[in-house]
């Protein structure tokens, strides 16, 4: 077991963030406008081109609505910044 590793997952205090999204969607890009700005960085998924995603989406919450954000192990449906900033630690 590599100690580096363990050590910097425990030192890293900001959770992995995940957004899967559409191009077409006005809140998805609020959302990775709003992390840009705040430096957190995110993985994007565009399930309209992904189905790999977008199945792993629906499977997720039970619906197509977008953007689905994964923050950690929390998973919200729509852009709620006052939430993503509580999760993220960061202020609005």
């Amino acid at each position: 077991m590599d100690t580096n590793e363990i050590t910097s997952t425990t030192e890293s205090s900001t959770p992995k963030v995940e957004i899967y999204s559409t191009e077409s969607c006005h809140f998805c890009h609020m959302a990775k406008e709003w992390l840009t700005e705040k430096k957190i960085p995110y993985a994007d998924y565009n399930v309209g081109t992904d189905m790999g995603r977008r199945k792993e989406m629906v499977e997720m919450t039970g619906q197509m609505g977008v953007p689905v954000i994964k923050i950690g192990d929390e998973v919200m449906v729509g852009f709620n910044q006052e939430h993503m900033a509580k999760l993220l630690a960061v202020a609005e």
